[in-house]
């Protein structure tokens, strides 16, 4: 008659590995390879190129922040159109006059005629302005006023006279010299 063998693991008692090698091996869940997010652009990088698709596409990497940036506030035309249809905008001269420090965006209808002064305008809302029989004028920030028209960083310290001589006119915006600015195009030779 033949016996049962006995239990595996009855050889390995006193066994600190039961024969598996190092502790960390024979635990279910294969050679870890880091904690966390550890070897994905090394050992784990297939991972990343079949399961992280959207990370993939801009390659980890989602660019830099200015922490100093400042969004201007913004308005769209169909706003001015309804102030203007409830009498919130002030009169000036025969028409309505409307002043606001930010950006007009050209969204929505605008039928009445309005003189609108603002930092920036974007192009369709200059042409819908013009449009409704209006006009729009370039205002510039306060910061810009406050300093006539020299700029200023963060902290206050002057970045140069460019500013200052290009609201004077002796200087072009945009670091063009005075001779490039106001060279008129030649005709072409033949």
């Amino acid at each position: 008659m033949t016996t049962r063998p006995g239990k595996r693991n009855r050889k390995f008692l006193g066994s600190r590995s039961h024969g598996k090698g190092n502790a960390k091996n024979k635990r279910g869940k294969g050679g870890k390879g880091g904690w966390g997010r550890a070897g994905m652009h090394k050992h784990r990088f297939s991972y990343v190129t079949t399961h992280e698709r959207e990370w993939m596409r801009k390659g980890g990497h989602y660019g830099f922040t200015n922490p100093n940036r400042v969004e201007p506030a913004t308005l769209n035309l169909w706003n001015i159109e309804q102030m203007a249809q409830a009498g919130k905008l002030k009169k000036e001269g025969s028409g309505y006059a409307f002043d606001f420090e930010g950006k007009i965006l050209g969204t929505g209808p605008l039928n009445t005629p309005v003189l609108v002064r603002a930092w920036a305008a974007s192009k369709s809302a200059i042409e819908r302005i013009a449009a409704a029989g209006g006009k729009f004028e370039l205002v510039a920030p306060k910061e810009m006023k406050e300093t006539g028209g020299i700029k200023k960083d963060n902290r206050g310290r002057s970045m140069g006279e460019g500013g200052k001589a290009a609201a004077e006119g002796t200087r072009p915006a945009g670091g063009a010299k005075p001779a490039e600015a106001k060279a008129e195009p030649t005709a072409k030779k033949q």
